[in-house]
């Protein structure tokens, strides 16, 4: 863009600030007990006072309540959420029409950054949750290792069926030109470098479990020494007595799918699309984040048994990655 298409652009692009992304909306459904139990169980929450009715009774909550970080769960729009891309721009809520508004000048990807909670009191079967969200701020552009873009972030206040509050919620995400890849050997008179996965984080109580995997090619999965108890990711403490003695154990990395999502968009460089990445459930007791490679993703399945290895996945970067058993 020349510098006044620039300024005209952005212009635009903060009168989105302080828009509404859609009216109140209220929850497809109630609270509910089924949906309580699914959450507990995919998140191996096994706290009775959500699950166990005659506990929750006799417990301070008087009686069945939802897990508190299920807040914006009650709200989301479900399965239709895979077919955003077919709406017209009548259909379209506020936060669409802002995403499309800068797709349509190269800000193609998207990236979710960090989101924040906050609850105001507890959520029992029979609620209603709605939902009123705005967007908030819309930073200046910004350089990321990403790309060039802008940080959009929404504010989401719910309510409940008497209109009390009961929490917030601000969510951030950076819609961004995608950097650019090098050119292929033939166009440039420069050294071909394939572009590279993004790094991990890493920390004190993360960063040992990287170096095994990196010079000793195996998985490791921390042990507490008192409890015996296995963790991953890695923790500072055992929640069980915290206890802050561990060692580890090697994974032998067979396991089956607990649960997976394939993506096929962004298309962010160093990643090879569609990218199946799946939960996986190790035979030592742990899960796993991570891929499962040369297979149509079709074939991946719920339960499907895999098998792992370490591999070096790009020039910097070693990972376990899994096939279909």
């Amino acid at each position: 863009m020349t510098p006044d298409e620039k300024k005209a652009f952005e212009e635009e692009l903060y009168t989105w600030v302080g828009k509404e992304v859609a009216p109140p909306t209220p929850a497809l459904d109630n609270v509910n007990e089924a949906m309580i139990r699914h959450w507990c169980e995919v998140m191996g929450d096994t706290n009775p006072v959500y699950t166990d009715q005659a506990f929750a009774e006799k417990s301070s909550k008087g009686g069945l309540i939802a897990p508190p970080t299920m807040l914006q769960a009650w709200s989301l729009e479900g399965y239709p959420m895979a077919f955003a891309d077919q709406l017209s721009e009548d259909e379209m809520d506020g936060q669409r029409k802002l995403h499309a508004f800068l797709e349509k000048h190269g800000y193609t990807g998207v990236l979710g950054t960090n989101c924040d909670q906050e609850y105001f009191r507890d959520l029992k079967p029979g609620d209603t949750v709605v939902a009123h969200t705005v967007i908030e701020t819309i930073s200046e552009e910004k350089a990321t290792a990403m790309g060039t873009g802008y940080f959009i972030e929404t504010k989401t206040k719910f309510t409940d069926q008497n209109g009390e509050d009961i929490g917030t919620m601000q969510f951030r995400v950076l819609k961004f030109i995608p950097a650019q890849q090098n050119a292929p050997v033939e166009d440039s008179n420069e050294e071909y470098k394939a572009p590279t996965r993004i790094k991990s984080v890493r920390g004190f109580d993360n960063g040992w479990w990287w170096e095994q995997v990196e010079k000793n090619k195996i998985v490791p999965i921390q042990r507490f020494k008192e409890s015996g108890k296995l963790y991953h990711p890695p923790r500072p403490m055992c929640g069980e007595t915290q206890s802050t003695e561990w060692d580890f154990i090697e994974s032998k990395l067979e396991g089956e799918v607990f649960s997976y999502v394939v993506l096929h968009y962004p298309e962010i460089p160093g990643y090879t699309y569609p990218l199946v990445c799946a939960l996986i459930s190790l035979s030592e007791g742990t899960r796993i984040l991570s891929n499962i490679i040369d297979c149509d993703p079709a074939d991946v399945k719920i339960g499907a048994k895999v098998k792992g290895e370490v591999m070096e996945v790009d020039a910097e970067t070693t990972l376990p990655q899994f096939r279909l058993v």
